[in-house]
C-alpha cells in the first residue's frame, strides 16, 4: 500500500512516515504542497492524506482541484480543525475521511487500510481457472498454488487496479521502483512472469505505450 502525505509539519511528517513503514505502508511525503502536480502525475497512490493548514494552499482547495481533474483516489484529511462546518466543507468537496489532531497512530492505520479497499480491487479475483486472493497474496490454479515474486505481485496489483486501461511504462516504473533508475526491460521481465501464470491474452501489450489487463 502506498499513500501520499501532504503535511508541512516536518516532525509529524517524519514520524508518520517511519511509523507507517513499520505497518507496511509506503509513504511519499511532501511538505511543500506546490510539488503536488508533479508527484500526482508520476506516482500511483492508494490513499491521499492531506493536512488542511498548509503554507501556500488551503487543503480544502487541493481537494477541489484533485476532484475536478478526475482523480478518484480516496482522500483522508488530518487537521487541527474540529468544527463540524470544516468537516462538512471537506466532504462536500470530495474528501472520504476526516481525522482530527492529535490522533492515535493505530486509528490512522486502520482508517487508511479501509480507505485503500474502497475502490480499487476486490480481494478475490477469478480469471479463467485462476483464483487470485490479493489479501492473502495467493494464486491458485484449481487446487495448485502458484508462487509469484514480490515484485510481480506489485505489478499484478497495479494492473488489476487499472484493469481494462492501458498502464504506461512510466507509471509502472514509478509505482514499483520509485526514485530508482530502471528501464523497460525490467518491466518486460515481470510481465513475462505474470504471463506464465495467467491465461493467454489476459495481458495485452501496446507497443510504445504500455500494458493492460483484460478480465
Amino acid at each position: 500500500m502506498r499513500i501520499l502525505l501532504i503535511e508541512d509539519d516536518r516532525i509529524l511528517g517524519e514520524t508518520l512516515k517511519d511509523y507507517l513503514a513499520i505497518e507496511g505502508i509506503e509513504t511519499v511525503w511532501i511538505w511543500d504542497e506546490r510539488q503536488l502536480p508533479k508527484i500526482i502525475k508520476n506516482y500511483e497512490f492508494d490513499v491521499l492524506v492531506i493536512d488542511l493548514i498548509l503554507k501556500y494552499t488551503k487543503g480544502e482547495d487541493i481537494i477541489s482541484v484533485l476532484r475536478k481533474t478526475g482523480i478518484q483516489t480516496p482522500i483522508m484529511i488530518i487537521t487541527a480543525k474540529r468544527n463540524i462546518e470544516d468537516k462538512e466543507n471537506c466532504f462536500l468537496r470530495g474528501a472520504d475521511d476526516y481525522l482530527t489532531k492529535p490522533f492515535d497512530f493505530k486509528e490512522l492505520v486502520m482508517r487508511l487500510k479501509v480507505l485503500g479497499k474502497v475502490r480499487h480491487v476486490e480481494d478475490i479475483v477469478n480469471i479463467g481457472d485462476i483464483t487470485i486472493n490479493l489479501d492473502a497474496k495467493t494464486i491458485y490454479k484449481g487446487e495448485e498454488e502458484i508462487k509469484l515474486s514480490k515484485t510481480a505481485w506489485k505489478l499484478l496489483y497495479l494492473l488489476l487496479k487499472k484493469k481494462g486501461q492501458i498502464v504506461d511504462i512510466d507509471t509502472i516504473l514509478n509505482y514499483i521502483w520509485p526514485n530508482k533508475d530502471r528501464g523497460d526491460e525490467i518491466v518486460r521481465a515481470y510481465i513475462k512472469e505474470l504471463r506464465k501464470v495467467l491465461p493467454p491474452q489476459t495481458i495485452k501489450t501496446y507497443p510504445g505505450k504500455g500494458y493492460s489487463l483484460e478480465v
